[in-house]
């Protein structure tokens, strides 16, 4: 399961720089988009979204401001960083260059047998 964690931690950090690149959003509007725009195809938790802006925020990618919503209540918010924006450069290519990269191979493997070992 460590594999997988990996992996969406990875995703999660992708999807909230790109979110943020747009604007500010809170925790709660990131995981509802995440959602949403993949029709239900990527369900990422609350507390998978707060990892990694926490991490993010340490690093200085990404900070965060409170803001009242209605009378008493505190939203925190995010905000993209302009390391934040390398960053997501970076891991948007390392990311676009995976998919690219796995999909030829499935695509090589369906074209072809691959001999056994023998």
């Amino acid at each position: 399961m460590a594999n997988k964690n990996n992996f969406i931690n990875g995703i999660t950090e992708l999807l909230v720089l790109f979110f943020l690149k747009q604007r500010d959003y809170y925790v709660y509007d990131i995981t509802k988009m995440i959602t949403d725009l993949s029709e239900g195809m990527l369900v990422i938790s609350q507390n998978t979204i707060y990892t990694a802006t926490y991490k993010l925020e340490s690093e200085g990618k990404i900070s965060e401001y409170s803001k009242l919503v209605g009378r008493k209540r505190m939203r925190v918010y995010y905000h993209i960083e302009p390391s934040g924006l390398q960053y997501l450069d970076e891991i948007l290519l390392n990311y676009q260059n995976t998919t690219i990269g796995i999909t030829k191979i499935f695509s090589n493997i369906s074209e072809r047998q691959i001999p056994e070992n023998e």
